[in-house]
C-alpha cells in the first residue's frame, strides 16, 4: 500500500483518480472467449443445480429460491467488498445469479401460475427498469464506469434479472413455442452468433451488443441444461442432475485452472 502511495505521489490528479477507478474496475474479467463459455457453463449449471434442489431435494421452489438467494446475497457482499478482481469469486457469484435466477422463475411460471410467457414478459420488464433505473442514476451501463459499490450493486441486480429472465425465456422457447431443447439451443446459439458478426462488422454500441449477448446466454444455458438431465421421452438426455452439474462444475473448474484470466482494463 505504502509502495503504490508511493509511486502515484508524483501523478496529476486525473491519473490518480485514473488509477483508483482502474484498481475497482479490475474486479471485473477481460471478456475473451473463454469468458464467454465459463459464461455458458455456468448458466447450464445454474439450470442443472437449481432443479437438483428444487426437485431431486423435493425442496420445492420457494425452499430452494430462498436457499439461493442467501447464497446469491452472501456472494455479492464479498464480491463487492473485494479489492481487486478474484476469478473464483466472480464466478462463483455468477452461478449464484444463475440457481436464484432458476428457482425463482420455475416458481413465478408453474407455482403462481404466471406461465412462461407472462415470466418473459415481466422480468423482461424488470430488466428494463433495472438498466433504466442505473442509467438515470450513474449515467451509464457500461461495464467500465463500474467503479463504487452503488455501481456494482446495481451491475450483480442487473445481472440477476437477467439470469432469472434467460430462464423463463428459454423455458418458454423450448416448451410454449414447441422448438424443444435442440431448437431452442440453435436459436439461442443463432442470435449469438449474429451479436458476434454485428460486434465485429458494425459500430452498434459495445455496451447493447454486450448486454444483449450477456443476456441471451442464459437462455441458451437453460435449454442445453435441461437438454442434459430431461428424460429421452422429452427430447432430453436423461442424465442426473447430479451428475450433469458435477461434470460442469469441473468443467468450469477446469477452466478457472488452466486459463489465465486477467481483469479488464477497458469497457466491454
Amino acid at each position: 500500500m505504502i509502495t503504490v502511495l508511493l509511486s502515484s505521489s508524483g501523478l496529476s490528479k486525473k491519473e490518480k483518480m485514473d488509477t483508483a477507478k482502474q484498481e475497482i474496475i479490475s474486479k471485473v474479467p477481460e471478456v475473451t472467449l473463454i469468458f464467454w463459455i465459463i459464461k455458458i457453463l455456468a448458466t447450464t449449471l445454474g439450470e442443472t443445480g437449481g432443479d437438483v434442489v428444487s426437485m431431486s431435494m423435493n425442496l420445492g421452489y420457494l425452499v430452494s429460491t430462498g436457499i439461493f438467494a442467501v447464497i446469491f446475497i452472501v456472494a455479492v457482499i464479498v464480491q463487492v467488498s473485494a479489492r481487486q478482481f478474484h476469478p473464483v469469486v466472480y464466478w462463483t457469484t455468477i452461478v449464484a445469479t444463475t440457481t436464484v435466477g432458476t428457482t425463482l422463475a420455475d416458481f413465478a411460471d408453474r407455482s403462481l401460475g404466471i406461465g412462461y410467457a407472462g415470466g418473459t414478459t415481466i422480468l423482461f420488464s424488470l430488466l428494463m427498469a433495472s438498466l433504466l433505473i442505473w442509467y438515470r442514476v450513474l449515467g451509464s451501463v457500461a461495464v467500465d464506469t463500474v467503479s463504487s459499490p452503488k455501481s456494482e450493486m446495481f451491475y450483480w441486480g442487473t445481472i440477476m434479472f437477467s439470469q432469472t429472465l434467460g430462464t423463463a425465456l428459454g423455458d418458454w422457447t423450448a416448451d410454449t413455442a414447441g422448438l424443444g431443447y435442440n431448437g431452442g439451443a440453435i436459436v439461442f446459439s443463432a442470435m449469438l452468433a449474429i451479436l458476434a458478426a454485428a460486434y465485429y462488422r458494425t459500430t452498434l454500441s459495445r455496451t447493447t451488443l454486450f448486454w444483449a449477448a450477456f443476456i441471451l446466454t442464459r437462455p441458451l444455458g437453460a435449454v442445453v441444461g435441461d437438454f442434459l438431465d430431461k428424460p429421452i421421452s422429452q427430447g432430453g438426455l436423461a442424465l442426473s442432475r447430479y451428475s450433469a452439474s458435477a461434470g460442469l462444475l469441473v468443467l468450469i473448474a477446469s477452466c478457472l485452472l488452466i486459463f489465465s484470466h486477467k481483469a479488464a482494463k477497458h469497457g466491454h
